[in-house]
Parts: structure tokens; sequence; C-alpha cells
């Protein structure tokens, strides 16, 4: 998988996430603040699993604005799940490039591996092969695992609140 970003670890983006669970389809939404403008990229950027899975990144003037995770792959779930300790702060951008001018959007196959503690409330999402990586975070509650290439190798989603009951 070749998703490569950029931090601006000058910044902390500690943010709040506004998570959003659509009922009839399972979808799960995390919001954040990205109230500033670059000169970047604006669309999304689909991960795509080869099981079908989907998670979207919606990307607004550069800067990583939600991640969406539309088809679920299969969750594993590890009581022993636990996010990492070593985590800096940063701005997660795409960087404008002369040549994907007017690009709204990026699809990446790859493989995603979708992990869960035992409360499903810190979600992680593994991309490709497990690589050595760092974490940024990005927002409250969302963190990126960035490989040595800048790549994404991972999101790791906190405090996610339950799946509502459909009554």
């Amino acid at each position: 998988m070749r998703v490569a970003v950029s931090v601006d670890d000058s910044r902390v983006s500690d943010g709040p996430v506004a998570y959003r669970w659509d009922v009839d389809t399972d979808i799960l939404t995390a919001q954040f603040e990205t109230a500033e403008t670059g000169p970047g990229m604006t669309g999304s950027v689909e991960l795509e699993g080869a099981d079908g899975s989907w998670v979207v990144l919606d990307v607004r003037n550069g800067r990583v604005a939600s991640v969406e995770v539309a088809v679920w792959p299969d969750v594993r779930i590890s009581a022993q799940l636990a996010a990492p300790s070593k985590v800096t702060d940063g701005i997660i951008t795409f960087p404008a490039r002369g040549s994907q001018r007017g690009i709204a959007a990026i699809e990446v196959n790859t493989g995603v591996v979708a992990q869960a503690d035992a409360a499903e409330r810190t979600i992680h999402f593994r991309f490709g092969p497990a690589r050595p990586s760092r974490a940024v975070r990005a927002a409250r509650d969302i963190l990126f695992e960035l490989d040595d290439g800048q790549q994404i190798a991972g999101i790791w989603m906190l405090n996610v609140p339950p799946f509502p009951s459909a009554s």
C-alpha cells in the first residue's frame, strides 16, 4: 500500500472527535476539526480491503477531516488490545502535487485487518502487512500509524461509543 502523507508536528491536533453510527448501514464516522486551509487535495482517500471492506479518509484542503468505516472487515476481538503508549501530536496532510490537480478521490487496494478490545471501544485498523510504525495523534481519539516512509500503516479509533441498539 502506498498512501504517503506529511506530518506537521509543530502543531497540536488534540481537537474533539464526533463519532456517529448509522444504524441502518453499520457505518461508523469519526469527524474531527479541520478549520485550517492548505494547498493540498480535497476529496477522499479510499482504502479497500480484498474482503470488500472500506475505510474512507475525508480530506479537506490537504488535511484529514474524518475517518469513515463504510464496510467492515471481520473484527477480531482481543482482550489485550491497547493503543500505543508513545504518541506524538501532528496534523496529517496530503500534500498537493502538480500532477494531482483536480483529483477528488484516490482508491488504494490493500489488506485491511481490524481488531477491537472486548468492549469494542478501541478499534485498530492495520493496512497492508505488519511493519514498524510510529503513532501520530490527528485528533483527541484518532491515531494514525505511519511507517518509516510516511505511509499510512494503521488507524486507531479510541473511545468509540457503543453501537446503538436498533429498537
